[in-house]
């Protein structure tokens, strides 16, 4: 069985968990969560970092700094994982769906506008597969209406549009470390804070409410309850296991886009045949080979393809992905879908993602690439 999904581990990540236990600090904010918000800083050119316990948690938190409160609407793609809603309906908000673009996946820029109301406080635009959304189109339709720009860069770190880093552009930007991303900590987060003003309110929040960072660099004597939080601190443990992982993040992402761009170029045959379709990577951005993904012709032809011949027959484990969300029980209940859907539904249908993940030989993408060839031929 070639697996989906192996998560990533650098050689010296035990070396590192063992100095934290060693130095008896395993709680949040030690020396590797700060090396690791360090060096997200330098790598994206953000203001501040702060590592989170999951990417869930930081739009938990970009939620409560940008001020969103009970019957704001939040407008959002529905092809997104729940946590990208999940965050502002917790706040008492109302995710606003709208369609996607059929060859990024992405939120359709051009139908934003048409759902804005007086309501509106935020738009969230989900980078998916860590391929860039149109941000100079979105954050112009902000700056005129006067929104907050919340970045779901979940798949996103090592990419960028027009040479700035995915999770930049907004307020604020959402990255994961799940394990089944590009550079993982198990579970694990990062929230990027564009305006330095924004800064202290996002320290307190995430501990607990508390001045304690401020405690600990040795600002103030005491610290003490200053405003709501919670706790969104990840042991330092996960952060050295990432942390290992990010000081060759340039080998992983280079290993990565290697086997990306080796199924493009076997597959693209099947592509110009009109067989399947391929990935589209807009000019102007760089993506992270965070997944490689083919379009079959329907939902009926994906079961048969994905479970029956690539798993149960050749022992290759792909994947489906988002059941939009407008669609699902809470969508219904929390959220609506602004216009027509006329690709969300149809396009994550289609959508069928081949193994992806650092140490994927090219033997074993060329031995997945035989048999989607084989398959449709």
């Amino acid at each position: 069985m070639i697996n989906f999904n192996v998560p990533p581990c650098a050689e010296k990540a035990m070396d590192y968990i063992k100095e934290c236990v060693k130095n008896q600090k395993i709680c949040g904010d030690g020396a590797y969560t700060k090396r690791c918000n360090e060096w997200i800083e330098k790598r994206t050119g953000t203001a501040k970092c702060l590592l989170t316990t999951s990417c869930t948690h930081a739009t938990e938190l970009a939620a409560l700094l940008a001020d969103i409160r009970p019957g704001d609407e939040v407008i959002m793609p529905s092809y997104t994982f729940v946590s990208t809603a999940d965050a502002f309906v917790l706040r008492g908000a109302v995710p606003v769906f709208v369609d996607i673009r059929p060859d990024t996946m992405n939120i359709d820029e051009k139908l934003i506008e048409a759902a804005i109301t007086e309501k509106t406080k935020a738009i969230v635009p989900v980078h998916y597969a860590g391929v860039a959304c149109e941000m100079d189109t979105i954050m112009e339709i902000a700056k005129r209406h006067g929104l907050k720009v919340i970045e779901d860069a979940a798949q996103g770190i090592m990419s960028t549009y027009k040479g700035k880093a995915l999770g930049t552009f907004g307020d604020f930007g959402c990255y994961s470390f799940h394990e089944t991303k590009n550079y993982s900590m198990g579970e694990g987060g990062a929230l990027l804070i564009r305006e330095e003003k924004d800064v202290e309110d996002a320290e307190i929040i995430r501990e607990k409410g508390t001045n304690r960072t401020k405690f600990i660099r040795g600002q103030i004597d005491k610290y003490t309850w200053i405003n709501y939080g919670s706790s969104y601190l990840p042991s330092d443990m996960n952060a050295a296991y990432l942390y290992a992982q990010l000081e060759i993040a340039d080998e992983i992402n280079d290993a990565r886009l290697a086997c990306w761009n080796h199924y493009y170029e076997r597959l693209t045959p099947l592509a110009d045949a009109g067989k399947i379709e391929l990935p589209t990577v807009p000019e102007g951005c760089v993506h992270n080979a965070h997944m490689f993904y083919i379009k079959v012709a329907d939902g009926t032809e994906r079961e048969r393809f994905m479970n029956q011949y690539l798993k149960a027959e050749n022992g290759i484990y792909a994947v489906s992905h988002y059941v939009p969300l407008h669609t699902a029980p809470a969508g219904l209940k929390f959220g609506r879908f602004h216009g027509e859907d006329r690709y969300t539904t149809r396009e994550s249908e289609r959508l069928v993602r081949l193994p992806m993940y650092y140490g994927l030989t090219m033997e074993q993408v060329d031995y997945i690439c035989d048999k989607v060839i084989n398959y449709f031929a």
